[in-house]
């Protein structure tokens, strides 16, 4: 469980990422695709997140979303329905001023969601479809929420992203992606 941990360590000096951040994975759609059903807009990229910006890279069968200063693919039901409609979405939010979150999304309805602190705690269609995969990375499934805190939650969240999705999230993988700033309405 360990390895799983120092694995994510560099996020915590992160200084792309912050306090806020959404970093996802959509399965067998092009970042051009994702951004397309990200802005409801199917013929512009362009208005697609809360956050100042959006960063996309295909990976594998994989698209890696990241949202610094946002959390909308995680946490947006009208956001990751139009984004997962006939994919699969992992996606980890940190948000320091609210609730960090894990969901795994299929034909954009969340299978399993919890928040990584309080793994006990899980909804979704099939709650308990990634139990042993929890288990194995240290989030309890079982989790008494009166009892101590879970450790390192939101590495944990990303070590258990990295079973499902077979990638493991790194800087590396962050300096893939390409950025498209995302206009805000005043």
């Amino acid at each position: 469980m360990i390895e799983y941990l120092e694995e994510f360590r560099w996020l915590s000096d992160c200084e792309e990422l912050d306090e806020i951040y959404c970093v996802s994975f959509v399965r067998d759609l092009t970042p051009e695709e994702v951004l397309r059903r990200f802005s409801g807009d199917e013929n512009t990229t362009e208005e697609c997140d809360a956050a100042d910006y959006v960063g996309t890279a295909k990976i594998g069968d994989w698209t890696l979303v990241v949202e610094p200063g946002g959390w909308e693919l995680a946490a947006t039901p009208e956001i990751y329905t139009r984004v997962g409609r006939g994919t699969e979405i992992v996606s980890v939010s940190r948000h320091d001023c609210a609730s960090d979150t894990f969901v795994y999304i299929v034909d954009g309805e969340p299978v399993v969601q919890f928040e990584p602190m309080f793994p006990g705690d899980r909804s979704g269609t099939d709650p308990d479809r990634l139990v042993e995969e929890m288990r194995v990375v240290g989030l309890n499934p079982d989790h008494d929420i009166d009892g101590p805190d879970i450790g390192s939650p939101i590495e944990r969240s990303f070590a258990l992203a990295s079973k499902i999705v077979a990638l493991h999230f790194s800087p590396e993988m962050l300096e893939l992606c390409s950025f498209r700033t995302a206009p805000r309405e005043d």
